[in-house]
């Protein structure tokens, strides 16, 4: 299947930056360097550099053909990073006629929204995907999209949207997801740290509990590749955890405050994201997201129990008070880092804008 003319035009090697051209074998780049392509959804993930996360090793593994789960290769659930116990659910919905949800998303959602939506692991009765908190147009790439929530809401507001995501299976289920809602949006299995589009390829980057995963250093790698994906003026936002703030606080103090292994989450401190996100993006501001938890959204509390829908609305209170009260921000669980990168052209300056 052939890709569409703003992937072939904006695609390029995650180790070069070089443009890639198709071939019978995928997408090749002048170095000969081969990336295959699944179903039309291309696999531009390097083999050459240790993994954050074995989503990664089997999206690869799964793209060779070396690993694929028999019962329902369609599904790829070999890619998807849920346990056998959820995979036989998937594989139980998938086989029902009366199912409306996508099987895998259905048990994806615990995982990909935090732990708050626990209770909705295979019990979705519509996909929650939230309000979108930046305003405007032009082309926007989700990092770590995995089913595509935020990506959808992006592409509602009117972006163009890609998703990039480790996890193939994750992506197939995003793009059946967008074509069963019936909206546009591209997907592309890659590593955050090792971009595979052009330089100056977006108008805007979006993140939504992906970097908080990742070791310090690896964050920095991923905003100066960000930075460089960006057209002068564009705009990234991206949330990340607040060390001191209240929930956060608890789950360090649960880990006895120790460092960080493997896919954990890593708590930063303000000052820290004010200096890294504006050494390496452009001038940047923290906003709130919300508090007493990370992902809480206020679109999905007609999902949630009575219990989750009065911190829902105790987390707008507090977040809408921030804005009178910005010491607020430096309490709060979650936030945005809405940052710009420099212009020196002003007609350059993209019209986007955080709303949230």
């Amino acid at each position: 299947m052939s890709l569409d003319n703003w992937l072939l035009q904006n695609l390029a090697c995650p180790r070069t930056h070089a443009p890639l051209s198709e071939s019978g074998a995928g997408l090749v780049s002048p170095t000969g360097a081969v990336y295959p392509v699944m179903e039309g959804l291309p696999v531009l993930l390097r083999d050459d550099v240790e993994q954050t996360i074995g989503l990664a090793r089997a999206s690869l593994e799964r793209a060779s053909g070396r690993l694929i789960d028999r019962r329902a290769p369609e599904l790829f659930l070999e890619s998807v990073g849920i346990s056998e116990e959820e995979k036989a659910g998937v594989l139980n919905l998938a086989q029902r006629s009366d199912n409306l949800i996508d099987p895998v998303v259905s048990y994806l959602v615990g995982a990909t929204n935090g732990i708050a939506y626990k209770h909705l692991i295979g019990r979705l009765t519509h996909y929650p995907i939230p309000s979108f908190p930046l305003e405007g147009s032009g082309q926007l790439l989700d990092l770590g999209c995995s089913w595509g929530r935020w990506a959808l809401a992006a592409a509602k507001r009117g972006f163009e949207v890609v998703g990039l995501d480790p996890s193939l299976g994750a992506l197939m289920a995003a793009r059946r997801v967008s074509r069963s809602l019936k909206m546009n949006a591209r997907y592309v299995c890659g590593d955050a740290r090792f971009l595979p589009f052009r330089d100056r390829s977006f108008d805007a980057v979006f993140s939504y509990s992906v970097l908080q995963h990742l070791s310090e250093t690896d964050v920095e790698v991923t905003l100066q590749d960000v930075a460089r994906v960006l057209r002068p003026g564009g705009v990234s936002l991206i949330q990340m955890p607040n060390r001191i703030g209240l929930r956060c606080l608890y789950h360090q103090a649960r880990r006895g405050f120790r460092t960080p292994r493997e896919f954990e989450v890593r708590y930063w401190s303000m000052r820290t994201l004010h200096e890294t996100f504006g050494r390496l993006l452009g001038e940047s501001t923290a906003f709130v997201d919300c508090f007493f938890g990370l992902g809480l959204q206020k679109a999905d509390s007609d999902l949630m129990p009575m219990s989750h829908r009065a911190l829902i609305g105790l987390s707008e209170f507090l977040k809408g008070l921030s804005k009178d009260l910005p010491v607020l921000t430096k309490v709060a669980d979650s936030v945005f880092v809405f940052s710009r990168k420099s212009c020196n052209n002003r007609q350059l300056v993209a019209s986007i804008a955080f709303t949230g």
